[in-house]
């Protein structure tokens, strides 16, 4: 990774990706027991918890989201991707619901961009328990658009390695590509190696640690870059009080592919 100031040729641009948690509050394993309650009532401070994230999204220029809540019963019913926009001040966002449970709990995949997309798609990801799912925008109308991909993978590694599958057939002749977001596993895993065999995106230089936030120890959220990309500066930071540190990067991309 480099640390000079790009040409005036590149675009520097600002990445984060967060498991916000959906504004949720765990601070050590005892209070996935203990506090569970937070996690389908509209209960604790999750407005709180929610201006924090968007002070730490205001210095960014794209955010990825995974388990921001687009408007249940827990967040007040409060779509929390909108609330976060207006709060930091990005004029472009999308989301992609993925998991309801009835009207008391969702969860979505989100995108927050201070550049207007040129399109936004959503796909499901496979699993035999629907609820995962993949955002992907482009930016820019030239063959070499960049493309960003926002996703939030499974728990098992028999699943995981049919949604990298996926994501592997979906993006592998993108160049200009990021896909960040929330793995559940790290980037040296077996399921992981169809990704990098069959698409340009590129095992991270710097190993990350992310989860748990009170003690990170796995580095399960990455932000993957293809390799006609550089990124300067991977850094994690704290979500307000998510169970996940969000992942900070400067992307140098060409400035060409944001050409019409």
């Amino acid at each position: 990774m480099r640390d000079d100031a790009p040409p005036a040729m590149v675009k520097r641009l600002r990445l984060l990706s967060a498991n916000i948690q959906a504004g949720t509050s765990t601070r050590r394993y005892s209070d996935y027991a203990t506090r569970s309650w937070s996690h389908v009532l509209p209960t604790g401070n999750k407005r709180a918890s929610l201006d924090t994230i968007a002070e730490l999204a205001a210095g960014h220029d794209i955010v990825g989201l995974q388990e921001s809540d687009p408007g249940s019963w827990r967040s007040g019913f409060t779509n929390q991707t909108h609330y976060l926009a207006e709060r930091a001040g990005f004029e472009f966002w999308s989301h992609q619901p993925n998991r309801r449970v009835g009207m008391v709990a969702s969860s979505a995949n989100a995108l927050l961009s201070r550049m207007e997309p040129t399109e936004v798609r959503e796909y499901p990801l496979p699993s035999p328990i629907p609820g995962r799912g993949v955002l992907v925008a482009r930016f820019g109308r030239s063959a070499h658009a960049l493309t960003i991909a926002v996703a939030h993978l499974s728990l098992g590694a028999g699943t995981r390695k049919t949604q990298v599958a996926f994501l592997a057939e979906l993006l592998q002749d993108s160049p200009h590509t990021v896909l960040m977001g929330d793995f559940n596993c790290g980037f040296d895993q077996p399921e992981m190696r169809v990704l990098f065999d069959r698409t340009r995106l590129q095992p991270p230089s710097d190993v990350v640690h992310t989860f748990p936030s009170w003690r990170p120890r796995r580095a399960i959220d990455h932000i993957l870059l293809s390799d006609d990309l550089t990124g300067v500066g991977m850094r994690a930071l704290p979500a307000a009080n998510s169970d996940h540190l969000a992942l900070s990067l400067e992307l140098d991309i060409p400035a060409a592919a944001f050409a019409d």
